[in-house]
């Protein structure tokens, strides 16, 4: 304190008081800590001036116990009572207190001395031995005891956790963190396998501000907006359109938070009978279409609600994954896929270059579905007997279907089924996205094409 001069004291207290910095750029301008500053504009401030220097002054004990007297009354803190009596450094307060409680200094009846705390001897854990306990000394025996009550505290806090495969080094942080007030530091660390270094690094780690917080509110939103549909890739293409964010930490993500879809694996049996050819395998699983109404496929699946069937037979446009058109009966008969086709061909122009293909049901083997077909120039292709992987694009769309609405609901009957269809098919074409058309539903894709 000696080497500053009272002019340059009061400079810098000019400085702080006169300006808009604070103490530390004040300080750091005239190349002094900016503790010793802020100590020197409290003494300021309490006694419109400055004290003179404390370096090598010496106090009573009258002193001391009137300083530490005032403090308590007034409930002021080390550097507000050293600022008040003009001391050099609110240190010195705090060695008077501690001096106090030790017993060095005189009592004062202004202030009641703490009485002190039994605090009970910890006992070093030690490893169990072989030997025979009639042997082992009272201290041996209390040190293997201890270490088999830290063990199995770790153990129990370990089996609330995953499979020791998975357990991570801040899962295991955790546990010693927890227990570091009942054993010794180092023989939990060592116990656990966990370095000092590692465990003081997890535990300031742990100790920060989550930063995925927002986007974790984010995944969730969106996952419960689309139903529970959307695995990791959709949920980031959605994300996508408001901010980047990489596919891979919004699978981590989900992963935390428990957020799974809950669409099942699709599977698909089929019985190969008697093999017959009306038309040849045109399509020759070639699902990729280059416009629009170039290649459609078609099929008919069943569902069965309250003891009662209901069939739909959906054409789809391989170009964009689009529903074209649909048809819903309570019984599998020809006007079932009639009235689909109908509907799907009045969309076409004159004589379009279109391949339709299907499986080779009954219903795409008439004469009637086939002479429709030729008089709109629409060539026909049939998938091979018994081979579903020929027509894949409309079984996965049935699997879509039925893992994405039909499985997940309870239906009390048809006509609340029909409803249902009505409304996933309309979801499907213009609100799903799809990864293949680059985060966008068929109907967004299509009309971004023909822009």
């Amino acid at each position: 304190m000696g080497k500053y001069t009272e002019q340059f004291k009061l400079t810098a207290i000019t400085a702080y008081l006169d300006g808009s910095n604070g103490f530390r750029k004040v300080a750091q301008h005239l190349g002094i800590d900016f503790s010793l500053l802020r100590r020197w504009v409290a003494r300021y401030q309490a006694n419109n001036g400055i004290a003179p220097g404390s370096h090598g002054r010496r106090y009573t004990s009258d002193f001391k116990q009137q300083v530490l007297s005032y403090m308590h009354e007034h409930r002021l803190s080390l550097r507000q009572t050293a600022a008040h009596f003009g001391l050099g450094q609110s240190s010195q307060i705090g060695i008077w207190q501690r001096q106090y409680y030790s017993g060095s200094s005189a009592p004062s009846t202004a202030i009641k001395p703490r009485k002190p705390i039994d605090v009970p001897k910890k006992i070093k854990p030690a490893k169990p031995t072989d030997t025979n306990d009639d042997q082992k000394s009272r201290d041996q025996l209390m040190a293997e005891l201890e270490y088999l009550r830290m063990e199995n505290a770790v153990l129990k806090e370990l089996k609330a956790l995953r499979e020791e495969k998975e357990r991570t080094r801040g899962e295991k942080s955790l546990i010693v963190s927890k227990l570091k007030r009942r054993f010794p530091l180092p023989d939990l660390l060592q116990l656990v396998e966990l370095a000092r270094s590692t465990f003081y690094y997890q535990l300031k780690a742990q100790q920060k501000p989550d930063r995925h917080a927002e986007l974790k509110a984010l995944v969730h939103r969106v996952y419960h907006e689309q139903k529970r549909l959307y695995g990791y890739r959709r949920i980031a293409l959605v994300i996508r359109k408001e901010k980047r964010v990489n596919k891979k930490v919004i699978e981590r993500l989900m992963a935390e938070q428990g957020l799974k879809s809950v669409v099942r694996p699709k599977k698909y049996r089929s019985y190969r009978g008697t093999v017959g050819k009306v038309a040849a395998n045109v399509l020759e699983r070639n699902f990729v279409a280059q416009r629009p109404n170039q290649k459609w496929v078609t099929d008919v699946t069943e569902f069965k609600v309250a003891q009662q069937k209901l069939y739909l037979s959906p054409v789809m446009d391989l170009y964009n994954g689009e529903i074209v058109a649909y048809e819903m009966a309570s019984r599998p008969c020809y006007s079932l896929v009639g009235n689909m086709l109908g509907k799907a061909l009045d969309c076409l122009g004159e004589k379009p270059k279109l391949v339709l293909h299907s499986d080779q049901g009954w219903h795409y083997q008439q004469a009637q579905y086939r002479r429709k077909l030729s008089e709109c120039g629409v060539k026909q292709s049939m998938s091979r007997k018994g081979n579903c992987l020929d027509n894949a694009a409309m079984e996965s769309f049935f699997g879509t279907l039925k893992s994405e609405f039909f499985y997940l609901k309870r239906f009390e009957s048809i006509d609340e089924l029909r409803a249902g269809l009505d409304e996933y098919i309309h979801y499907y074409n213009h609100d799903r996205i799809k990864l293949r058309l680059n985060g966008l539903s068929p109907v967004e894709y299509r009309a971004r094409a023909a822009a």
